[in-house]
């Protein structure tokens, strides 16, 4: 019954909101993406270097200060006057990017892409933060799980499977537009939302919120040891996602069947996921939880690799999709909470942009150079390798209790 209240809460409504808002831009600049330039006949090669274009994510540290720091409007607060205008600025970049014609000039893409990025990182940072603060500790499992839900939600269904469908039937440009008036949803959220209470006094000084979050941080043990670690724990899974779209074209699915059937179906796995992985976390605590996670998000990466020798199979394609959004709703959750009890609440954005920065870089950097694996590989070698990638983040995990106790002592 307290579960249930908690989930039927404003505060949790108002979180899976800024989720679905914080979520529906990755595919704008990602999968969907690439299924609109494979379709304008881009090739594979640009298609991959095109996961440069979400760098933003990898260094919203470097600008998360200023909204630790500063409030744009007083009336507002220091939290929601960031979240507004982030939000405000991403609606109409993305506007601008359907505008763009891939077939005539893809630096144009890749600029208005990189704007999307840029303000959906930054209104990450803040979301971020304002559920850090906005949560008692034995609401950040549950918080983060809804979070993660909306994100996802919107990530796969919205942006990924619906925007699919649509292209299908309206041009380009109109599917961007349809997108961007669903991110008005985060601007709801904002006006709904209260600014949060901090009792840990904020940034006196631009350089004590420049400086002080990362010497906080680096004073831990193990500090650089947590930052591999989640650098590597994602890694094949984002390398192999990175891929997936024109993966799943090329094997002969529609863009209609890869909305209805992969996007669809996986986003009922992905909710049983949350499900069964938010019941585990509890039981199992977030490290173990982790373990376990982690092993099967390995397996459902190597799923691609049968898929890719079973070749076009709607049965196979239901099942790999499937078991993969479930280990991906299990994992995550469990990732983002785990992210969230090493930060100190003086330093909220800055510390966890910092830790969901190193999230990102698998699937930007690392993911980069996939088109050309995958056209050097083959698709089975390709994804036989995204899975074997993850052991080592995996193996990790044993070093992780004991320094997750330390740091959460610390904070």
């Amino acid at each position: 019954m307290n579960t249930l209240k908690r989930m039927l809460n404003k505060k949790m409504f108002l979180i899976l909101l800024m989720g679905i808002s914080s979520g529906l831009p990755l595919a704008l600049t990602g999968g969907t993406l690439q299924a609109w330039m494979k379709a304008e006949g881009v090739d594979l090669g640009s298609i991959g270097l095109f996961a440069l274009v979400g760098l933003p994510y990898t260094f919203k540290f470097v600008w998360a200060p200023l909204m630790d720091r500063f409030s744009l409007f007083e009336k507002w607060g220091r939290r929601r006057s960031w979240m507004l205008l982030s939000q405000v600025l991403l609606i109409v970049s993305v506007l601008a990017l359907g505008l763009t014609k891939p077939q005539e000039n893809l630096w144009f893409v890749a600029f208005f892409a990189l704007l999307v990025s840029f303000f959906s990182a930054s209104q990450d940072i803040v979301l971020d933060a304002w559920r850090r603060e906005s949560l008692n500790d034995d609401e950040l499992g549950f918080g983060s799980s809804v979070h993660v839900t909306g994100y996802l939600f919107a990530f796969r269904m919205i942006s990924g499977a619906l925007a699919l469908i649509m292209s299908d039937h309206m041009p380009w440009n109109m599917v961007y537009n349809i997108m961007a008036a669903v991110l008005v949803l985060g601007v709801v959220a904002t006006l709904l939302s209260n600014e949060p209470e901090v009792t840990a006094p904020p940034p006196r000084t631009l350089r004590d919120a420049v400086v002080e979050p990362f010497v906080e941080y680096f004073k831990r043990h193990g500090a650089v040891m947590i930052l591999i670690f989640i650098l590597l724990y994602k890694v094949g899974d984002n390398m192999a996602a990175q891929m997936s779209m024109p993966f799943y074209l090329d094997l002969g699915f529609t863009r209609t069947e890869v909305g209805a059937i992969s996007k669809v179906v996986g986003w009922i796995a992905l909710a049983i996921g949350g499900l069964v992985g938010g019941a585990l976390t509890i039981r199992l605590k977030i490290v173990k939880s982790l373990v376990l996670f982690g092993i099967f998000q390995a397996l459902s990466t190597f799923g691609f690799a049968w898929l890719a020798h079973v070749g076009k199979d709607v049965s196979a394609l239901t099942f790999v999709i499937a078991f993969e959004n479930f280990t991906a709703g299990m994992g995550t959750a469990a990732f983002v909470a785990f992210m969230a009890t090493l930060t100190n609440k003086r330093f909220t954005a800055t510390q966890y942009a910092l830790l969901t920065s190193f999230m990102g870089i698998p699937r930007i950097i690392v993911a980069a150079p996939t088109g050309y694996l995958a056209e050097s590989m083959g698709w089975f070698g390709f994804f036989t390798l995204c899975s074997v990638i993850a052991v080592p983040g995996i193996m990790m995990i044993a070093w992780m209790k004991r320094l997750q106790i330390e740091n959460q002592s610390a904070t």
